[in-house]
């Protein structure tokens, strides 16, 4: 697959994702969160076995894989929507969108220390920009400075996992198709949420019975679209493309949030959040290299000119 169709395929995914934000928002106010999330996942991961099985992509992971598959299902799966869940009962979508928005600056910083890569002053910057984009999100949430969201707080250890997880799905995918190790980790992870359910949600089951039917439009919504494909294909373009490269791409699901959340939530949009927006999209494109990049394919073209 070419990069260009790799780029298109990361866009509709963000899409997907963008309005997930508002989806999981609609599960969690009508059910417990970490049980709906567990079942889920555990449907999600169902559909991608399913499609690997006629794809004939199933098979057993080996010893030295084991690491990768058990560290992702508790980076990516368990970690990353159990804060998820948590974080938006707490706080609204538009700023769980912005924070989820951090996740390309993260992802570069990590690559950069597992790497062993220096940043230079251009990647310097972004990081400052896009932590000042956070800043502005969560004073626009929790009411002022002196106050803090906890939900921002859960929304940001999530995206803190994600962004750990893409740095070993990207090692994995030297020798375990990255689409295979996402079923793995999505079967694994749902069985762990769903025992932290049943500690932490002791009704949790007994509250699916009352939510409404429209509830489970949005949830297979979820499950299918934005959970089993869109990780899936996600996971397959960081063994493309790699994991920062991949990871440019979440800005784009800081602005489809924003705009699911106003459409779907009726939520307000507050200055404050298109200034962390423009902080955190700045940083995006200052601390991925895609400036530097930019600048050097000019220099190129004036000196071949």
């Amino acid at each position: 697959m070419s990069f260009l169709k790799i780029y298109i395929l990361l866009t509709g995914i963000m899409i997907t994702w963008g309005l997930n934000v508002s989806v999981i928002k609609i599960l969690v106010a009508h059910t417990q969160p970490v049980t709906i999330t567990s079942l889920r996942i555990f449907t999600a991961s169902l559909i991608v076995i399913i499609i690997l099985f006629f794809f004939g992509l199933i098979r057993l992971p080996k010893k030295s894989e084991l690491f990768y598959v058990f560290g992702g299902a508790l980076l990516s799966v368990v970690f990353h929507h159990y804060f998820l869940a948590e974080g938006l009962t707490k706080t609204s979508a538009s700023n769980a969108g912005l924070i989820l928005g951090m996740g390309p600056i993260l992802t570069v910083i990590l690559t950069m220390i597992f790497f062993r890569k220096k940043p230079t002053l251009i990647k310097l910057l972004g990081f400052i920009c896009g932590s000042l984009g956070v800043s502005f999100t969560v004073m626009a949430g929790s009411g002022g400075i002196h106050s803090i969201n906890l939900g921002d707080v859960d929304i940001l250890l999530s995206i803190l996992s994600q962004a750990l997880s893409f740095i070993l799905i990207n090692k994995a995918s030297k020798t375990m198709d990255p689409r295979l190790l996402t079923g793995y980790m999505m079967l694994i992870g749902s069985f762990i949420l769903f025992a932290i359910s049943l500690w932490k949600e002791p009704e949790g089951l007994s509250s699916l019975a009352t939510a409404p039917p429209s509830i489970w439009g949005a949830f297979f919504f979820s499950a299918i679209f934005a959970t089993a494909l869109g990780h899936m294909s996600y996971n397959y373009a960081i063994g493309k493309v790699g994991a920062a490269e991949s990871s440019i791409f979440l800005n784009l699901n800081t602005l489809f949030s924003l705009l699911g959340a106003a459409v779907f939530l009726n939520e307000a949009l507050v200055p404050a959040h298109f200034i962390g927006l423009i902080f955190i999209v700045s940083g995006v494109l200052l601390g991925s290299g895609a400036i530097e990049i930019w600048i050097l394919q000019r220099k190129n073209k004036r000196l071949s000119a």
